[in-house]
């Protein structure tokens, strides 16, 4: 229901797992003009913008791939495919690795036995896969409108436009699509992000042609954590990461690298008290943090080992935990 996802400006803190819509496009909005017969495209001959990663993951510290326990992969594996028109990069006995442009982006493991993830312990609350571009975040929502995918709320934070949605097996997602950060609004080290309802109109507008596959430039721009206490994630991502607040409000808190509106975001929702993660649980397995100074991971394990924090190290950097588990691989972007 298009329309009152529009009038409700839903937020994520309101998804709930039986509230489920499909997002209803007016004909009108749909329109593509082709180009007159004698028309002078040569700009299509220019670079392409939908290949380029955006500001998201050119921080010092970014957000890489996600991985993810799934009790049915091929039922996941798929749905991942047909939602964002992911490429499978490789496969092996229990585990599915998808991306776009050659980049792997998720990575699905097969574990039947795994217990359902549970909203009210530590985990993930939504991976957010970011389109390079505006008009490829509108042809994206023409096809899931065509397509009749259910989503869980469409919101305009000001800073982005965002769709939420849910996996087969209860896992968020996020697809959006950043506004220019010139145009985002700061104040006293904090940005702006409200939560508004979302012109579907608007953005189908600015899209032309369809949307076939992922765009090469498609990264996972940041990732919303569920934990047990917000100061002590803020502590632990804060001083011991290195990523800085840029908001915080109702439960949450938001952190970047090289202001980013926020890489990493943590509530507590729906897991107020959370302790440490069950490993017996399907849902987030690990994330990965990019560093483009590989000068830089070694203060980084020492900053995070002076913390108390777990140190593995790994032939790409090493890997660490935050305090609920929540496995963190630390690799040279």
């Amino acid at each position: 229901m298009y329309h009152e996802l529009r009038k409700r400006g839903t937020r994520p803190n309101d998804v709930r797992p039986n509230c489920r819509h499909v997002l209803v496009i007016p004909d009108s909005a749909c329109i593509i003009v082709p180009p007159a017969p004698n028309a002078d495209i040569s700009p299509m001959d220019a670079p392409n913008p939908s290949a380029n990663p955006t500001f998201a993951s050119r921080t010092p510290l970014h957000i890489g791939a996600v991985g993810v326990a799934v009790r049915d992969l091929d039922k996941v594996g798929r749905y991942y495919r047909d939602l964002l028109g992911l490429s499978e990069l490789a496969r092996e006995a229990s585990t599915v690795r998808l991306g776009a442009g050659g980049v792997p982006l998720i990575e699905l493991t097969h574990r039947p036995d795994a217990k359902p993830d549970d909203a009210r312990e530590a985990g993930l609350y939504h991976t957010a896969f970011l389109m390079p571009t505006r008009a490829d975040l509108g042809r994206w929502v023409k096809r899931i409108a065509v397509t009749r995918v259910p989503v869980s709320g469409a919101s305009d934070h000001g800073v982005s436009e965002a769709i939420y949605l849910d996996d087969p097996e209860g896992n968020g997602v996020e697809v959006y699509a950043d506004r220019p950060p010139e145009a985002w609004h700061w104040r006293d080290g904090l940005v702006d992000m409200p939560t508004e309802a979302l012109d579907v109109e608007d953005l189908v507008r600015a899209a032309e042609g369809d949307y076939a596959e992922a765009p090469a430039g498609l990264r996972v721009g940041h990732i919303h954590l569920r934990v047990g206490d917000v100061d002590a994630a803020e502590k632990f991502y804060q001083g011991g990461v290195g990523l800085t607040r840029t908001r915080q409000r109702g439960g949450a808190a938001f952190m970047s690298s090289g202001r980013y509106h926020h890489h990493v975001a943590t509530n507590v929702w729906h897991s107020r008290g959370a302790g440490p993660r069950d490993d017996d649980r399907a849902g987030l397995a690990w994330f990965a943090v990019e560093v483009d100074d590989p000068a830089a991971l070694a203060a980084l394990a020492a900053r995070l080992r002076a913390a108390g924090a777990p140190i593995i190290a790994s032939e790409t950097g090493f890997e660490t935990a935050d305090p609920w588990g929540t496995r963190i691989r630390m690799v040279a972007g």
